[in-house]
């Protein structure tokens, strides 16, 4: 597939307002049963949502340079029952606004009653936050004939590297803003960047083990054992040669995955090893940077690897 940019930016942005929230979000249940105490806790949960849909924000900005027609995107709700993309697009608003009354509920709230209501919105979010990660992620596991998406792989990764890129955001956040978590929301980043990496080698592992359903005969529809392919019937090229495929090199595609393989797992998680041991905003806040910058690249890699069937055709000669 031709990787798009907006839907690079969109799935990894709303990854990261995600995990963030959900890091603000265990950091509450934490300080409600008393093992941690917070100094401000207002100031930071009303804070930190606000940078969780900073991110959110954009990533359904993004969205929008997707569209051919963006005055028509409330269109994209209409088949709510059976695509898991209208799915997303009312899941997405729905968390966006459960994070907005998270966050004013700490913001504005004073005593017990308001702190019991920010855990019940709170609670709401999570499970708008989880569903929202399903929805994205099968979007693209649902596709059966992408062989390499048509995996649970594909919902555990989307998963996974959100919380992992939202919770390395959290450490460095957490670090001026509320010490007492920091340690936590790190090893917790740790952890779930580790995992990522082993259900991210699993999905790689996986796809180059794939062995096409599709041949020439059924991507053309011709059914004579012998084909040869003398021209698409367009010389300067169509839709089909420009959206589904990239048109980057074998050697382009494989530079990606080594590049995303380092920046997104393993130069993270020592940056916050040091940060932690060290106690240094500076390491922290590059791990954040260097593991998205590293998402960017996967993200791109794992668009760019799917090989549509209709490849078969239009890429022999194109």
């Amino acid at each position: 597939m031709n990787p798009a940019f907006s839907v690079v930016f969109l799935t990894t942005l709303i990854g990261v307002g995600q995990g963030l929230f959900l890091a603000l979000y265990a950091g509450e249940l934490l300080a409600l049963i008393g093992a941690i105490a917070m100094p401000d806790s207002r100031a930071f949960f009303a804070l930190g949502s606000g940078i969780s849909l900073l991110f959110l924000g954009s990533g359904l900005l993004a969205s929008f340079f997707h569209l051919g027609h963006p005055e028509r995107a409330w269109r994209a709700a209409a088949m709510w029952r059976t695509s898991w993309l209208s799915r997303e697009c009312i899941v997405l608003p729905a968390f966006m606004l459960a994070v907005f009354a998270y966050g004013a509920t700490h913001y504005f709230g004073i005593g017990s009653a308001a702190g019991m209501a920010a855990v019940v919105i709170g609670a709401a979010a999570v499970v708008l936050c989880i569903a929202l990660f399903v929805c994205t992620g099968m979007i693209y596991a649902c596709i059966k004939f992408l062989q390499e998406w048509a995996s649970p792989l594909t919902l555990v990764n989307y998963i996974l590297l959100g919380s992992a890129s939202g919770f390395t955001l959290a450490t460095g956040f957490a670090f001026f803003s509320a010490p007492v978590l920091v340690r936590g929301y790190g090893i917790a980043a740790i952890v779930l960047t580790v995992a990522a990496l082993i259900t991210r080698i699993a999905s790689l592992y996986r796809n180059a083990r794939i062995k096409p359903t599709s041949t020439l005969q059924t991507a053309t529809g011709i059914r004579h054992p012998h084909i040869v392919q003398k021209a698409q019937g367009a010389m300067g090229g169509s839709f089909n040669t420009r959206h589904y495929f990239h048109h980057k090199t074998a050697q382009f595609v494989r530079s990606v995955k080594w590049i995303f393989l380092v920046l997104v797992f393993p130069v993270p998680v020592l940056l916050l090893g040091s940060g932690l041991a060290g106690a240094s905003m500076l390491l922290l806040a590059a791990a954040f940077v260097i593991q998205y910058i590293g998402l960017i690249a996967e993200r791109w890699f794992f668009f760019a690897q799917a090989n549509h069937p209709q490849n078969l055709y239009y890429q022999q000669i194109s």
